[in-house]
């Protein structure tokens, strides 16, 4: 690919705060010679005059569906469920490789227009490390709203704030009791996030990884508190929480935070939900007797849009100036195809530039 035209998407989600390339990215892409047009958006973070103002084209919302054919468009979360065929390259979160819901109606799109997914989650180096994820501040967030909720603080609904003021509200007050934490996958991104926000509410966590895990110690996790869930699974585990724990009467935990929100996969190692909680209604109560509620938002870094975007495009911007190159990108699209295939999915064959 020569010539890269990027079109940085309107997010049709109304939470949707974040952005995956901020202005001064946005500058770094126009300068290198790459055309950028970016939708206006009512909730984006970052106002569309910053954009223009480092040279970006200005298209209305939604607007990427009369794009030319070879442009590449960008977003985060879920497409519209128009157009039925979709006829470009398309970078996001597609959530559609591990058997979630509407996966098959998805990949169907592509195949129906000729067009492919390169979805985030999948751009990974040559070892399989992710090259850009949320992951520290979706954990930083988990765990935040997990010690809001179990010392009585956390509001509804929920709002966009600064690191700064949810720094505030996460200080021990006065009449706040001690309780136990635990984070589970711990050593990676998201678990290092709730480390930190534990710290910052003067909590030390208990830290689980990949040893405890393989050897759980059901009693010990459930004479937590607190639990927040960062264990991502790419291969089936056993659950860490049952529907039979939820009736233990020795069970101590009440508070559990799912930064995954694997629901509705078969990886899924919480399997005690069936769906996700909201902004406007952060917390559902799974259990009575015991007590035990959850927060499992899907979208944690859209509450500190600001820190977690410029994080996100920062890590973001390298991989896009070399795309159309193979490497990440390349096993992006040989997924893409290796996945659809596995539904009984036909996708159109060529290289990456010319999908």
């Amino acid at each position: 690919m020569t010539e890269l035209h990027l079109w940085l998407r309107h997010e049709p989600r109304t939470t949707e705060r974040r952005t995956p390339v901020v202005p001064s990215d946005a500058r770094r892409l126009v300068e290198s010679g790459v055309t950028l047009t970016v939708e206006e958006s009512p909730q984006r973070i970052f106002p569309i005059e910053e954009y223009e103002a480092v040279g970006a084209r200005v298209a209305p919302a939604d607007s990427w569906v009369s794009a030319p054919r070879d442009t590449v468009i960008l977003g985060l979360k879920e497409l519209p469920d128009e157009p039925t065929k979709l006829t470009h390259r398309h970078i996001f979160f597609g959530h559609a490789y591990k058997g979630q819901p509407g996966a098959t109606d998805l990949l169907s799109r592509f195949a129906a227009g000729g067009g492919a997914l390169l979805d985030l989650e999948y751009l990974v180096d040559d070892d399989g490390r992710r090259l850009a994820a949320f992951g520290f501040w979706a954990g930083y967030l988990g765990a935040a709203l997990a010690v809001l909720q179990h010392r009585g603080r956390l509001v509804a609904p929920l709002t966009p704030t600064s690191k700064e003021e949810l720094d505030k509200t996460l200080q021990p007050a006065a009449g706040d009791t001690e309780f136990s934490a635990l984070v589970i996958g711990a050593l990676g991104r998201s678990g290092r996030g709730a480390r930190v926000a534990f710290s910052t509410a003067g909590i030390e966590p208990t830290c689980w990884d990949l040893p405890e895990t393989q050897n759980l110690d059901r009693s010990a996790l459930l004479a937590h508190d607190v639990l927040v869930n960062c264990v991502l699974a790419t291969t089936p585990v056993p659950p860490f929480l049952r529907e039979e724990d939820l009736d233990d009467p020795t069970r101590r935990l009440r508070t559990v935070s799912d930064v995954t929100c694997d629901v509705g996969s078969p990886l899924n190692v919480l399997p005690v939900y069936d769906r996700t909680t909201e902004w406007d209604a952060p917390v559902r109560r799974l259990h009575e007797r015991p007590p035990l509620d959850l927060i499992a938002i899907d979208n944690l870094p859209s509450l500190l849009p600001r820190e977690s975007s410029t994080d996100f495009s920062a890590a973001l911007l390298p991989q896009l100036l070399d795309l159309g190159t193979g490497g990440a990108w390349g096993r992006c699209l040989d997924l893409f195809r290796t996945k659809s295939r596995e539904l009984g999915i036909a996708v159109a064959e060529g290289e990456l530039g010319h999908v």
